[in-house]
């Protein structure tokens, strides 16, 4: 193994990666939008959307004017759309990298038709975060007769619930398009719980915008598609040591000893993206066997206690993954802390290198 990943560090698998594209694919009907936000979700946007490549998606879906940057840098040619509402300062570095801006204020869409480049409009059904109100595009439709968006799209603020709450937000955004002056070419709506749980209806929109899900994390509450896992977060034991009966481990004391005990220290923490809240809650996979997370999770290094476990310095700990035949996925240990996968996918930090495994990595 090279030595800058003998610490701890990530392992992608993007042949998974490509599984789940491909059958996000298949189930949604349409070309895909991936998105590659926050680096891949913390997996390497450029590694990443150079792997999706092979599907042909039609674009890739960020949130940042530097992330797109950094995509154009590594030779993305495909549409590249910024999700995130740009400040009319930041048109002129969108213009330079062709970025696509979402757009949903006047004075945002006023500035930009002096451009003539295409842009997507932003349609708020639900979410309250960012575009146009879906009852409220009478109000903007001067400014779409002179500069018609490329595309319009929405976004579920909850697809896998069986709520009702996705088809009244389908519902405004077809009373919406209904008062555009022209229903653009391209509309997109659907994110990954929305298309886990379609219940087997056709596509209605132009393209689908899998996140999480291509990333190993299913939505939950029965999906019709589940993922293959992609993240794996692996450590090597530095240190071994017995302890009394009675003693203490980490911060506070909050791990008391009964009888005595063995713990292993892991050169991994909250630093890392191993987050703090998950000290005296988690387990992690040395040989196969679980061994629970000893005392507070630390800047720099996590104990765990290995009483009774086989352990050596130098073995390698799975702190998300698979391990013989038990697995600790993104989904569990987001439980275990109270988190959102998310949280966890993303706050993997850049001092943890990434391992590439699979197609042809």
């Amino acid at each position: 193994m090279h030595s800058l990943i003998r610490r701890a560090w990530v392992e992608v698998d993007l042949g998974a990666l490509l599984r789940n594209a491909t059958a996000f694919a298949t189930h949604a009907g349409v070309p895909l939008l991936p998105m590659v936000k926050a680096d891949g979700y913390g997996l390497g946007a450029v590694r990443v959307a150079r792997a999706l490549e092979r599907l042909a998606p039609w674009g890739f879906g960020v949130a940042t004017i530097a992330e797109g940057e950094e995509l154009r840098r590594a030779s993305i040619t495909r549409p590249i759309v910024v999700f995130t509402p740009l400040l009319t300062g930041d048109f002129d570095a969108a213009i330079r990298s062709q970025l696509t801006p979402t757009l949903g204020t006047r004075e945002a869409i006023e500035r930009w038709r002096e451009t003539e480049r295409p842009w997507h409009l932003s349609i708020d059904t639900g979410m309250s975060r960012a575009g146009v109100s879906w009852d409220c595009v009478d109000g903007i439709r001067d400014l779409l007769i002179e500069h018609a968006p490329e595309g319009a799209f929405t976004h579920f603020h909850s697809a896998e619930r069986s709520d009702g709450s996705r088809a009244l937000q389908e519902q405004r955004f077809d009373e919406a398009l209904a008062r555009l002056p022209v229903r653009p070419a391209m509309l997109h709506a659907e994110n990954s719980p929305a298309v886990e749980h379609r219940g087997g209806r056709p596509p209605r929109w132009s393209v689908a915008r899998p996140g999480i899900f291509l990333y190993g994390v299913s939505s939950g509450n029965t999906p019709e598609i589940r993922p293959d896992p992609v993240v794996g977060l692996r450590a090597r034991v530095v240190d071994l040591r017995n302890i009394p009966d009675g003693d203490t481990v980490s911060y506070g004391g909050t791990y008391r000893a009964v009888g005595e005990r063995r713990i292993a220290t892991l050169p991994v923490g909250y630093a890392d993206g191993y987050r703090r809240v998950l000290g005296n809650r988690a387990s992690v996979l040395v040989r196969g066997r679980r061994a629970p997370v000893a005392g507070v999770v630390t800047m720099d290094m996590t104990m765990i206690d290995v009483t009774g476990l086989p352990c050596e310095i130098g073995d390698v700990a799975t702190l998300i993954g698979a391990d013989g035949d038990d697995r600790i996925d993104v989904a569990e240990l987001a439980e275990v802390g109270g988190l959102s996968p998310y949280e966890v996918l993303t706050g993997l930090r850049g001092r943890l290198p990434r391992r590439y495994v699979g197609a042809e990595s």
